[in-house]
């Protein structure tokens, strides 16, 4: 075990240890460099002279390098330092999964398919890149102080290949797969299964295969069905509980064929919570051929002219029995021919005839009563007694004013949605109720209002919707709080970092003397570390400016020198040193480009000085979180939007745009006709619902389509002023196509169009 203050490659010095896993012991450490915290994981020392640990520790850093995904536990560097094997890697502040289940006893629906969706964005981006996990579990799940849920150690994936059978995986036999547990071939659907017991435990509190060895646990895997998560919470979602089946299924190709499918149906499961929507592959029927002895052939033969069926006969499935029927039937009709029995062949042959008439008559049945299910038989109308029909074509209203619709041909009662926003939930159902409506729990977000308060609804005031439907709600969660990361001690731009991390960005820093302190190190934060505040409250950093009588320094000129050189020596002299990131061809990487206060001149001690490196990599990353804060995006959403596309640009690739839960009403069929399009264009009609980052600013609202392999960008809008919302949204797209998507763009103080939301919309011809 490294001891506190050990430096790893003249870079990294060891602050204390984290925890210790199966083959490493994890430390926080501090990036003089980068001046930043991060975690170094070390090989324990029993294994550094075995190379296959060696190897598989190295395949571990490989395996998650070149991984870039705000839920993956990002890796920076690897290397060996007098014997000692590393990885740095991301400094997480948090707990396990594990430790959080067992903390809680078990997770609220919500709380489990949030992290489930967050867990599979980031295996999804490793599926993406060719890496399978192979070792899903919750203790390899890290949930931060800031909510983000973070997938780590790839310390058995490999590159997803044909040589990824291995007798020797080393996942956890708790949540291994059954290909896993038999040494079979796994991909991407392993990590599906393994997901689907993690999601199981953490709904249930409990595994679904336990046992007193890993080998009764593994033949549970290749044989037990197991026991339904709603025995240990009955309330559980029908939706959820699906997914959990359809993620555990023992057969590959019965499972989910990918992440993404995953993660389209876990969001699916928040809106219709008792859906029946997940789809789950049947069994294929694998009725063994039966093989019968001269005897039992003797003996069907004889039943044809008793009408007994001998029990060998009783062994074939129906298909299985049709088909050798009609061999023993050929047979035995040569037989009797040889014979010359034509009494026995007539009565062979009425068999024959009288069982295509019987299956004619049970396939009969079967489509009627399939047609009858569908509606299209057994009307009220052909009943024994007929009802009165509706004949009129207008519409009633609430009010019972009637409205003509062409085309319509029943009686459609629509209400008002009232407004819910600042009720609870209970006042919420009364309301509702009174208009013939209900309402459906949609999520949670952090808000002012008081906690439990309704703060957004979809239908929004006013919609006229038909009777009975419902309206989806988010109700407030309380203003948004995160815990002061533990600061104290470390160095100021260490210390602003940690606090972005955790959300937090109105940060002070007040200076004082210190005669014990280096320039530049935390004395205090306040409020305290540990402590609960929400995220726009002012934190205060006091760092230590030297003894109070330091005298003045005269500055260096850093430009060209390299990051190492001259952060040490701006540290050295006396200066309170921040980096900025920079990208430029002049210079070379970690060189610096320019610093804030000039050369050559003195100041005194204590003076803060940023120097601008030349570093691509980390200036896109610096970038991406800029954008990030401009655009208010929440935690744990996609990447930061990106410039919109110009008009001018013959071709552009699509922006990135953050993910959006904005409710949206389609309508592509009676509302496209109502507007008088042609019958030949392609509409689609839309109800648009603000998005939280949209600011009120000149807009920009575009139409991409994928035509013939290429996106085609159409401008449905744009205006100097503010949009309205909710947003009646009718655009004709191209002829054909029925799926696209709508992206609204607002204009930034650099009078650049950035991209905030996106709306699937869908086509029918008009």
């Amino acid at each position: 075990m490294l001891k506190a203050g050990v430096m790893l490659a003249n870079r990294y010095e060891i602050v204390g240890r984290i925890g210790s896993g199966g083959m490493a012991d994890v430390y926080k450490a501090m990036d003089h460099k980068l001046n930043r915290y991060v975690a170094v994981k070390v090989m324990k020392p029993e294994f550094q002279g075995d190379s296959t640990f060696v190897s598989k520790f190295r395949r571990e850093a490989q395996a998650a390098a070149g991984l870039a995904n705000p839920n993956i536990v990002n890796v920076y560097d690897v290397g060996e330092d007098q014997g000692n094997y590393y990885i740095v890697m991301e400094l997480v502040e948090g707990i396990t999964l594990k430790e959080y289940i067992e903390k809680k006893g078990k997770l609220s629906v919500r709380e489990a398919t949030s992290i489930a969706i967050q867990v599979c964005m980031g295996l999804a981006a490793a599926h993406d890149q060719g890496i399978v996990h192979r070792d899903v579990k919750p203790q390899n799940i890290i949930i931060s102080t800031d909510g983000k849920v973070k997938v780590t150690d790839f310390g058995i994936a490999r590159a997803a290949s044909s040589n990824t059978i291995s007798a020797n995986a080393m996942g956890s036999v708790h949540y291994s797969s059954p290909e896993q547990v038999r040494g079979g071939y796994s991909d991407s659907r392993s990590d599906i299964y393994s997901l689907g017991i993690s999601l199981y435990e953490m709904v249930t509190g409990r595994v679904p295969f336990d046992g007193e060895t890993t080998v009764a646990i593994a033949i549970k895997h290749l044989q037990d069905e197991m026991e339904p998560p709603t025995k240990y919470t009955p309330d559980l979602p029908h939706a959820l509980e699906q997914i959990i089946y359809k993620c555990t299924q023992k057969s590959v190709d019965r499972r989910y064929q990918s992440m993404n499918d995953v993660i389209t149906d876990l969001k699916r499961s928040l809106m219709e919570p008792q859906g029946n929507f997940v789809q789950l592959a049947p069994l294929s029927d694998h009725a063994p051929t039966v093989l019968l002895t001269k005897k039992e052939q003797q003996e069907i033969k004889s039943a044809g002219k008793s009408g007994t069926m001998p029990p060998a006969a009783q062994t074939f499935t129906s298909i299985e029995a049709a088909r050798r029927g009609r061999d023993e039937s050929q047979e035995n009709d040569d037989e009797n021919d040889d014979d010359g029995s034509d009494e026995s062949s007539g009565l062979e042959k009425a068999v024959t005839i009288g069982s295509f008439i019987v299956c004619g008559l049970i396939i009969f049945v079967l489509i009627f009563f399939i047609a009858k299910a569908a509606g299209l038989v057994g009307n009220s109308r052909n009943s024994g007694n007929p009802q009165p029909s509706v004949t009129s074509s207008a519409e009633v209203t609430e009010s019972g004013t009637p409205s003509e619709e062409s085309g319509a041909s029943q009686i459609v009662t629509t209400v008002s949605v009232p407004s819910i926003l600042g009720m609870t939930e209970s006042d919420a159902q009364k309301i509702a109720r009174d208009k013939g409506l209900g309402i459906k729990f949609a999520g949670e977000k952090f808000s002012d209002q008081a906690e439990g308060t309704i703060i957004e609804q979809d239908p929004a005031q006013g919609t006229q919707v038909e009777r009975n439907s419902t309206i989806s709600y988010f109700k407030s969660s309380g203003p948004e709080t995160h815990a002061i990361p533990t600061v104290t001690g470390g160095q100021i731009g260490a210390a602003k970092e940690a606090l972005e991390a955790a959300g937090f960005t109105n940060v002070r820093v007040e200076k004082e003397a210190s005669e014990s302190s280096s320039v530049g190190t935390v004395l205090s934060v306040t409020p305290a570390e540990g402590e609960l505040v929400t995220v726009d409250s002012e934190v205060l950093l006091t760092v230590s400016r030297g003894s109070a009588d330091a005298g003045t320094v005269r500055i260096s000129d850093y430009v060209g020198w390299s990051l190492d050189s001259a952060y040490e020596d701006a540290r050295q002299s006396g200066l309170i040193v921040s980096l900025d990131y920079g990208s430029s061809e002049e210079f070379g990487t970690d060189v610096i480009m320019s610093q804030t206060v000039e050369a050559n001149t003195s100041v005194p001690m204590g003076t803060d000085i940023t120097l601008t490196v030349n570093n691509a990599e980390l200036y896109a990353e610096q970038e991406a979180k800029r954008a990030e804060k401009a655009g208010s995006q929440t935690p744990g959403s996609a990447p930061a939007p990106t410039e919109a596309p110009k008009e001018e640009s013959e071709s552009s690739e699509e922006p990135a745009i953050p993910e959006q839960t904005v409710p949206i009403t389609t309508d592509t069929g009676s509302e496209a006709e109502a507007s008088g399009e042609a019958a030949s264009d392609w509409v689609a009609v839309a109800s648009l619902l603000q998005p939280e980052n949209y600011a009120g600013g000149p807009y920009r609202l575009m139409l991409v389509q994928n035509v013939g392999g290429q996106d085609k960008e159409t401008l449905i809008e744009e205006s100097s002023t503010s949009l309205a919302f909710p947003y009646t949204l009718q655009v004709t797209g191209e002829p054909g196509v029925a799926e696209g998507q709508v992206y609204l763009y607002e204009k930034s103080a650099d009078e650049e169009y950035i991209a905030l939301a996106a709306w699937p919309v869908s086509f029918a011809e008009g």
